[in-house]
């Protein structure tokens, strides 16, 4: 498999340290509120990864975390704690705000199919675990303590801007809110690792710390997190583009000025979905969430297709147009899934060359696109519909589209509604008419078309023969 690494900004083989477990890591949401649409398509192309990886054969222990302290207004550690925020903006704690939209955005992964990580740990969780990394910073000279907060020492890097290559854009985002110049700082990239009493004063999470009672800064919630479950060495690190800076940058920093060595091998980050105004936040008042589409009716399902068909790397523009393309991709290929039939053995040779096309797609990159691709392919391929079920059954372990279970469920509602519909009075006339036209009387078919249009009923002449409903 080859993967495009942010690090080394090309496309690499993809080696794990130990073929035996892949140690994945991708960061979980802030959650302050629900998950748009947008931070979801980040979760369903790293759940693509995950079950990529372990469809071509290599187990994955991926572990998430969930902020529920420390991520501030700006992700360069200025303003308002957004879970502070969420609790004020509701008038609820900080913990009842975290429990509900931490059941919320698994309720929204549980609709796309996503699948929950093998670890989920809160921030709040793992205090001990940040204390301990500071200090040792701290007494590392890598970090110092002034103005009553401790600071990441960026001046001790040999080099800072890891992911040097992203878009202006793409950097800006993490100090897209306004940032304030930190006077406490002593170089402007220096990053908060533990916040005291000293600032936010009506901060509702605090803890005793050797420097003052405070908060961890959100950059080191994932290290440590990572390292508690995934030890000190990581093969990939997952997250949207806007994460790269200042986020992954600063994990890095701090992550490897701690060990002492390289942490992680292999970068991910998703590209943004936008749409035709610009990218998509919270900040701009109502945004588009899982349940608003499913109020006007959409299929979450069409939704991960919708994000599918497009590559990762790739900024993705939404729009309800764009939506309902999607919608008719999905009711299609479902329907024509829904006409295969499970009869007679798979052949194993024709299973076997689609299943080689399907990889291919995931083995260059990921690339979703060309495995949707794959799956018409095995529609339209030469072989009989066992097979054809078993291909489409076995790809869906990583597009996670529900092909065989929505087909079925198409068929049984078809069924139900044929049988609601079912009138032999009327069965028998489109019998008569069909035997008049075998006949070749014209005359008689014409009459019976027209009895049966007075009272309602259309007739629809199809391939597999006539067919009626109510109009």
């Amino acid at each position: 498999m080859y993967l495009y690494n942010s690090l080394s900004h090309k496309k690499e083989l993809f080696v794990p340290n130990n073929p035996e477990l892949v140690k994945m890591y991708t960061c979980g949401p802030t959650v302050y509120h629900y998950a748009h649409i947008g931070n979801l398509r980040t979760y369903i192309m790293e759940d693509v990864l995950e079950k990529a990886l372990r469809y071509v054969g290599y187990p994955v222990k991926r572990v998430m975390n969930i902020t529920d302290v420390g991520h501030l207004a700006s992700d360069a550690d200025t303003g308002e704690d957004k879970m502070l925020k969420g609790a004020k903006r509701e008038n609820k704690t900080v913990m009842d705000i975290a429990k509900f939209y931490t059941d919320a955005f698994f309720a929204d992964c549980q609709k796309l199919n996503i699948k929950r990580p093998d670890v989920v740990e809160p921030a709040t969780n793992c205090i001990d675990e940040y204390i301990e990394m500071v200090q040792k910073l701290l007494n590392d000279g890598k970090a110092y303590l002034t103005g009553g907060n401790v600071y990441f020492d960026t001046s001790t890097l040999d080099k800072y801007y890891v992911f040097g290559d992203h878009d202006e854009e793409d950097l800006a985002v993490g100090v897209r809110e306004g940032v304030e110049e930190d006077s406490n700082k002593k170089n402007k990239n220096d990053f908060v690792l533990w916040f005291t009493k000293s600032k936010f004063e009506d901060q509702a999470l605090k803890w005793d710390s050797p420097w003052g009672v405070g908060y961890p800064g959100w950059h080191i919630e994932c290290s440590c997190i990572s390292m508690k479950h995934l030890g000190e060495d990581l093969d990939i690190h997952a997250g949207g583009i806007d994460n790269a800076f200042p986020h992954h940058t600063n994990e890095i920093a701090q992550s490897e000025s701690y060990m002492g060595h390289k942490w992680c091998n292999y970068w991910f980050h998703v590209h943004h979905l936008n749409t035709d105004t610009g990218k998509m936040s919270k900040s701009k008042g109502e945004f588009l969430t899982v349940s608003l589409l499913e109020s006007k009716g959409y299929d979450p399902m069409a939704y991960r297709l919708f994000c599918l068909q497009s590559h990762y790397r790739r900024n993705l523009v939404f729009s309800w147009e764009n939506l309902d393309n999607a919608v008719q991709a999905y009711d299609k290929l479902i329907a024509k899934i829904a006409t295969l039939k499970n009869e007679g053995e798979v052949d194993a040779a024709a299973f076997d060359a689609l299943k080689e096309r399907f990889v291919g797609a995931l083995n260059g990159d990921l690339n979703t696109s060309l495995a949707v691709t794959a799956l018409y392919d095995v529609l339209k391929a030469k072989c009989n519909d066992a097979t054809k079920l078993a291909a489409l059954a076995d790809f869906d372990q990583v597009m996670s589209l529900n092909l065989i279970a929505a087909a079925e469920a198409l068929n049984k509602k078809q069924a139900e509604e044929a049988a609601a519909s079912a009138d032999p009075e009327i069965d028998a006339l489109v019998a008569a008419r069909t035997e008049a036209k075998k006949a070749k009387n014209w005359a008689e078919a014409d009459r019976i078309r027209d009895e049966l249009k007075a009272r309602g009923i259309e007739i629809i002449d199809t391939p597999q023969g006539a067919k009626w409903r109510k109009v």
